[in-house]
């Protein structure tokens, strides 16, 4: 995998100031554009629109039709268009409009965009940065709120980020168009509208690095992207319970950053995995094992989950049912008390 140097910044740095996610994600794209002309936005209503979400917003208009094109309703080819421009030496920066949209283009994504630089012994890299949105929370109806991480997560060759925060949308997503590797960005859909104080000059983060955002000694709580909120507020609640959690922010699923992560499972000696995905096959099974197996003999309770149900995404009057929530997060977190 390929290692960098932080990307510049071509915004003026200043004072932070209250800012979406949507917005420093549009700031991140308008920055790569500036800055690398091999840079390009394809995907359907990124251009004039700006994108069902304005995450594109006034790109195309800054950069013009061609640098932020909008394309025909067809993922596999508006990705397989997007692996021929980076074989020709471009960085192509794909939007799939919505989480389940992107499975038409699977089959590009798994046999050409994660083998090619493997087919060609390292001489043919895919710099492609597929952005989707994902998740629930937001009242969407069926193929627009599922969380389709772990398929990515299990295919070699990819990169898979998501951010949790706004700080890192921006960062994380210029890391992701920089990088030679192909980056599957996960973009929380409820997250978008959420604000904090932010400015340019704050540090990037590096690709595969895990965040400790808040640290506790009773027991660790593993999430990531959408989740993330959600377990600072049952780490907030639980202080009434006299229960003192550390909240691990993923930030990266690959490449995983097991350093940190079992770190802060050590520093407690219990954890529990939070994400809104499906538990069965998910990507919280995959960090219980490796948790367990290289923290064994620092545990006091197994590793336990809060998960999406096994079942398809329900319609929008019933997703509070199906999400994991701060009663479920601190529920797990009783379980660990005794389950030793």
């Amino acid at each position: 995998m390929t290692t960098l140097a932080p990307p510049a910044v071509s915004g003026t740095p200043g004072a932070p100031t209250s800012t979406t996610m949507a917005q420093a994600l549009n700031a991140a794209l308008r920055d790569c554009l500036r800055e690398d002309p091999d840079v390009h936005i394809l995907g359907e209503d990124v251009g004039t629109l700006g994108g069902v979400f304005r995450i594109t917003d006034g790109l195309a208009d800054e950069f013009g039709a061609l640098r932020c094109l909008d394309t025909p309703l067809a993922e596999a080819g508006i990705l397989g268009t997007a692996v021929g421009m980076a074989m020709y030496g471009l960085r192509p920066v794909v939007e799939m409009q919505f989480d389940a949209f992107a499975y038409p283009a699977f089959e590009q994504l798994v046999s050409h965009v994660a083998r090619m630089r493997n087919r060609t012994a390292g001489k043919m890299p895919l710099p492609i940065t597929i952005r989707i949105p994902y998740g629930g929370g937001i009242g969407a109806v069926e193929h627009h709120s599922d969380s389709s991480e772990a398929y990515y997560a299990h295919t070699p060759g990819l990169h898979v980020v998501t951010p949790g925060t706004v700080a890192d949308a921006y960062g994380l997503l210029r890391r992701a168009v920089a990088s030679d590797d192909p980056v599957v960005f996960m973009e929380p859909k409820r997250l978008y509208w959420s604000k904090a104080d932010w400015s340019v000059a704050e540090p990037v983060p590096a690709l595969g690095s895990a965040s400790v955002v808040r640290t506790g000694t009773d027991a660790t709580l593993l999430t990531y992207g959408p989740s993330l909120p959600g377990c600072l507020e049952a780490a907030e609640v639980a202080r009434a319970a006299g229960w003192d959690l550390s909240v691990v922010d993923l930030r990266s699923i690959v490449p995983f950053d097991d350093e940190t992560v079992c770190a802060a499972v050590r520093a407690t000696g219990r954890a529990v995995v939070v994400h809104e995905s499906s538990g069965f096959g998910g990507v919280g099974a995959e960090i219980a094992a490796r948790v367990t197996e290289r923290c064994f003999h620092h545990l006091s309770s197994p590793v336990l989950r809060v998960t999406g149900l096994d079942t398809p995404y329900p319609p929008p009057l019933l997703e509070r049912h199906y999400l994991p929530t701060v009663e479920r997060i601190l529920d797990a977190v009783a379980r660990l008390q005794w389950e030793q």
